[in-house]
């Protein structure tokens, strides 16, 4: 699940970073559900952006469709901050 939704979010999302490619033009990054982990997961639960406990499709789900009322055109812009916070700041 997680190295699927990965996939897809480099190869759909454009930045200026160089994280993402963004080389599939047909895929609207709107459409793109959260490459959820254990870090991500567990950030997001510290933020009260995630109230499931499991790290599933369910979790999955869930936290896309909060990140999406932040932004429907690219929910998932936000991974990478989640994951960073949760690794490097041990949040």
């Amino acid at each position: 699940m997680i190295r699927r939704n990965m996939f897809l979010r480099w190869m759909v999302r454009k930045d200026n970073l160089g994280v993402d490619f963004g080389i599939w033009k047909k895929i609207d990054p709107a459409v793109l559900y959260i490459p959820l982990d254990l870090h991500s997961g567990n950030t997001a639960r510290r933020l009260g952006l995630l109230t499931r406990k499991m790290d599933d499709w369910k979790a999955v789900e869930e936290l896309t469709e909060i990140l999406r009322e932040f932004d429907p055109a690219d929910p998932v812009k936000y991974d990478f901050a989640l994951f960073g916070l949760g690794v490097n700041e041990k949040f």
